[in-house]
């Protein structure tokens, strides 16, 4: 997930078992193929956290194998988070973050589906330790790994000088996914049955994987929340499409010119003098990075790439995803939307010439900021999904959902806007996991939707199949139950293909 005030929303081999120890002394120590490490057992789980999967990283270079160690290492607490700045969270100077948490099950037994989960954020925020997995794992029989990966500057920073630069967070992922590989095992899993997930540029990082050599053979299956592999659009805080939108992979001579210019803003003329600013220093721009595409770590642009990693793929968004973005632009000052803005947004956003069509399309029946996002939500997300979904369900077992709970829980710590927020970006998250920005507890049937989702997810993990007919679009997830719908009418799709 990723938020920007004022702004619109801006985010093989198969397991080498004999590397890792299935057996464990007792059940909170498990030998790792680095070395032993001792976590937590819960009534229904167990939880190791802060497990180095790559040695720390020196900025800008590829990860590196950890340093093997032998005395059973504190698993009890999650371990840094990468270096992002404060905001949406604490905030972090830590370049040494290359850390990952396991749950499992707490019943014996091994062969259990693993699902890696790469988090949020605009590949500027967040850590795997915010989403919390004993109910997936528990209810779901299933081993998650949560991932740190470099974020921003860190992760994303390209430069004429570095060769194949502008992907280490992807690198820091592919190297998390080898660790599973050789370790899923001791923790009960099996390294030949990974799904890797995320939301929103989680899920981007999905998609690039997708397409990434290195990756392949690394899983076995794919979940892409919030975030189509085909979206490549965004509107700026006015309506107007951004030209390089905020957390959307970019070219290599566009990340490269980007870095040109992050470097002249520090005061260097080269990275040896980038190396020397402190984090603090690096983190004190506004400049936003994302994944580049034409480099070896990832050849070619996700959203035209044609094609895909021939496994299954689980994909979907919130009914109102848009939403969040006027949400937390009134939490952060700014006054509602007035119909005489949303006019002049759409405007903006289609052109002149074809406005009127849209705003008879999409009239003010309730508020403007809803109308606003229902205009984004169906045009950005709705129609790529279309398309990603066509793409992938001709060569792979494909399924799609849209999660549609009209009354989720906003986000904690924001006041609530001046229009009802429904299934808003993010929002389905907390269904999903104990996360962290979503303190409201749910009510029983918000629950049994979440114990559903996760049964789904689980489910897909296991075996592909999350329990529905393959190649619908899509399935409706709300606490009154689930069914399918009409996703194509429903987000306008074709009006929206007759006007690119």
């Amino acid at each position: 997930m990723v938020w920007k005030p004022f702004v619109s929303l801006a985010a093989a081999c198969l397991g080498l078992a004999s590397m890792a120890s299935p057996a464990a002394a007792t059940p909170d120590v498990v030998k790792t193929a680095g070395g032993p490490v001792r976590g937590v057992v819960g009534d229904d789980h167990r939880l190791f956290q802060g497990i180095p999967y790559a040695a720390p990283p020196q900025r800008w270079t590829l990860p590196e194998p950890p340093r093997p160690w032998s005395e059973v290492r504190d698993a009890t607490r999650p371990g840094n988070a990468c270096a992002q700045s404060a905001g949406f969270g604490a905030g972090s100077e830590h370049e040494d973050c290359l850390y990952l948490n396991v749950t499992t099950p707490r019943r014996p037994g091994g062969g259990k589906p693993v699902v890696v989960w790469l988090h949020g954020g605009g590949f500027q925020f967040g850590t795997g330790a915010d989403y919390g997995a004993e109910r997936m794992a528990a209810l779901g029989d299933v081993v998650v790994v949560t991932v740190n990966y470099r974020l921003g500057a860190f992760g994303f920073f390209a430069h004429p000088s570095l060769a194949g630069s502008g992907n280490y967070g992807l690198a820091d992922q592919q190297a998390a996914l080898r660790w599973v590989r050789r370790n899923a095992a001791a923790f009960g899993g099996d390294p030949g049955n990974v799904t890797i997930a995320g939301e929103s540029s989680g899920a981007r990082s999905v998609c690039a994987h997708l397409v990434a050599p290195a990756s392949r053979g690394l899983f076995h299956r794919a979940v892409v929340q919030s975030e189509p592999c085909t979206m490549r659009d965004w509107p700026g805080a006015d309506g107007t499409p951004e030209a390089e939108p905020p957390g959307f992979p970019r070219s290599r001579s566009a990340a490269e010119r980007q870095g040109v210019r992050y470097a002249e803003a520090l005061g260097c003329a080269d990275v040896a003098c980038l190396r020397g600013r402190t984090p603090a220093e690096l983190l004190a721009s506004a400049e936003w990075f994302a994944p580049t595409h034409g480099t070896d770590v990832l050849p070619v642009d996700p959203a035209v790439a044609g094609w895909v990693a021939r496994v299954p793929v689980l994909h979907g968004i919130t009914r109102d995803e848009h939403r969040i973005s006027d949400g937390l632009n009134e939490a952060f000052g700014v006054p509602p939307l007035t119909a005489a803005e949303y006019e002049a947004r759409v405007a903006r956003f289609v052109g002149p010439e074809r406005a009127a069509s849209v705003l008879a399309r999409y009239p003010v029946t309730t508020s403007p900021s809803e109308a606003w996002s229902t205009v984004v939500t169906d045009a950005l997300y709705g129609e790529p999904m279309v398309d990603f979904h066509r793409q992938l369900a001709w060569r792979t077992p494909t399924y799609a959902y849209e999660f549609a709970d009209p009354t989720a829980p906003w986000l904690s710590g924001f006041p609530a806007p001046s229009f009802p927020t429904g299934s808003y970006h993010t929002a389905e998250l907390q269904y999903l996991f104990r996360t962290a920005g979503f303190d409201t507890p749910l009510t029983p049937a918000q629950r049994a939707l979440g114990d559903r989702m996760i049964g789904y997810w689980t489910s897909f993990a296991r075996t592909g199949d999350p329990g529905w007919q393959r190649g619908r679009l899509a399935v409706e997830l709300t606490p009154d139950g689930d069914r399918p719908v009409d996703f194509a009418a429903r987000h306008q799709c074709h009006f929206w293909r007759a006007m690119s």
